[in-house]
C-alpha cells in the first residue's frame, strides 16, 4: 500500500503579496503558487547589474524619455499565480496612471508600463512550505524554516520568464549569460558567455543571440553603444 504525500498548498498571488515581508533584506518570488527566495546577490552578479542599470539610465535620460528604473517592483502575469523581481526593470512613468494597484502596491500587471526587462542569469534558492493543502497560513508561516532546495535559475530565465514575458507581450526582454549558465541550445556548445535579446514582433519574441564584440542591437534604444563583451567585463573587480 503506498500512502500518499501531504500536499503543499499553492499560494496566491494576492496571498504573496500579503505576506511579502516589508523592509526584507530578501527577494522573494512566486512562481506558479510556490514562493521562491532568491539568493543573495554575489559580487560579479552585482557588477553587471549595476552595470546594466546605469547603462540603460544613461541612455533613457540622454534621450529624454519617461523612465525610470525602480528599486523594487513584482511583475504579475495576468493568467499565472506568479510575480518576477527582475534584476532590471525599466519602467515607463507616463503608463503607470492606468495601473490599477500602483500606488498602493509594488506590482505591475500592464505591458504598456514596461518598457524593458533584464535577468541576469545566476544561482537561486527555493524555499517551499511542507504542509497540508488546507492551511495557507501554516504554509506562509513555515517558509522560513522549511529544507531549502538549491538549483540553478537558468530554466526559470529561458523558459518560464521567456515564455512569462511573451504571453503579457513586454516589448524586450534580455537574458544576460556571463557566467554560461543555460542550456546549449541558448549559448552554445561549447557553452560561453552570451546575451540573448528577445524582442516583441507581434505576438511573440525574435531572439538574437549576442558574444564577444557583437553590439547589442536594442529595439527600445537603437542608439546604445555596447557590446556583450563590455557587459562581461563589469564582473571584473576594479584594481
Amino acid at each position: 500500500m503506498t500512502q500518499a504525500l501531504p500536499k503543499t498548498k499553492l499560494v496566491t498571488f494576492e496571498e504573496f503579496i500579503a505576506w511579502y515581508p516589508e523592509n526584507s533584506e530578501r527577494c522573494y518570488e512566486l512562481h506558479d503558487g510556490v514562493i521562491v527566495e532568491m539568493a543573495l546577490p554575489k559580487g560579479k552578479h552585482e557588477r553587471v547589474v549595476g552595470f546594466l542599470a546605469s547603462q540603460t539610465t544613461s541612455e533613457f535620460l540622454r534621450l529624454k524619455l519617461p523612465y525610470f528604473i525602480p528599486k523594487t517592483v513584482i511583475i504579475k502575469p495576468p493568467l499565472h499565480e506568479s510575480g518576477y523581481s527582475p534584476d532590471v526593470l525599466v519602467l515607463n512613468n507616463d503608463n503607470l496612471v492606468n495601473e490599477p494597484v500602483c500606488e498602493d502596491e509594488s506590482f505591475i500587471q500592464s505591458s504598456a508600463s514596461i518598457a524593458l526587462v533584464i535577468e541576469v542569469v545566476s544561482q537561486c534558492v527555493a524555499r517551499v512550505p511542507r504542509v497540508e493543502a488546507t492551511d495557507v497560513s501554516a504554509a506562509l508561516a513555515s517558509l522560513r524554516a522549511s529544507p531549502v532546495r538549491v538549483s540553478s535559475n537558468w530554466r526559470d530565465d529561458y523558459l518560464k520568464k521567456y515564455a512569462d514575458y511573451e504571453e503579457m507581450e513586454i516589448a524586450e526582454y534580455w537574458i544576460v549569460g556571463y557566467a554560461a549558465l543555460g542550456g546549449r541550445e541558448f549559448i552554445g556548445d561549447p557553452k560561453q558567455p552570451t546575451i540573448l535579446v528577445c524582442s516583441l514582433d507581434q505576438d511573440e519574441y525574435r531572439v538574437t543571440k549576442f558574444r564577444g564584440n557583437d553590439f547589442i542591437v536594442s529595439r527600445m534604444f537603437p542608439e546604445l553603444n555596447l557590446t556583450a563583451q563590455q557587459i562581461f567585463d563589469a564582473t571584473i573587480s576594479p584594481g
